[in-house]
């Protein structure tokens, strides 16, 4: 097998498992879609989705995978000038803040 083909199908491989993992942890509650790692993962693993589908001559796949890679660069660019990414863990820290608040409201 060619090393171009090697290439491509490892970025299109890498690119989904990054996309699912990336709203399969939003989903969990295990990150925020305001988070810098969130927002990388996107960025990247639409551009490795949009690399594979140019070169199978997935337009369609190319072009849809192009806007996401454009609104990821979109979100980093507004989130930097706000200062509003916020860290990987700050929904669990979010979350254990909470708990003492919600426990008094279950013991009244």
């Amino acid at each position: 097998m060619e090393t171009t083909v090697v290439v491509v199908n490892v970025l299109g491989w890498a690119g989904m498992a990054l996309l699912i993992s990336a709203y399969a942890l939003v989903t969990a509650g295990w990150l925020t879609g305001t988070a810098l790692r969130f927002q990388l993962m996107n960025l990247f693993g639409g551009a490795g989705l949009m690399v594979n589908s140019a070169y199978y001559d997935a337009w369609p796949s190319a072009a849809l995978n192009l806007v996401w890679v454009a609104i990821g660069i979109f979100g980093l660019i507004r989130a930097r000038g706000r200062d509003n990414l916020q860290p990987v863990s700050g929904v669990r820290q979010r979350q254990a803040a909470q708990l003492p608040a919600r426990l008094n409201n279950q013991q009244e």
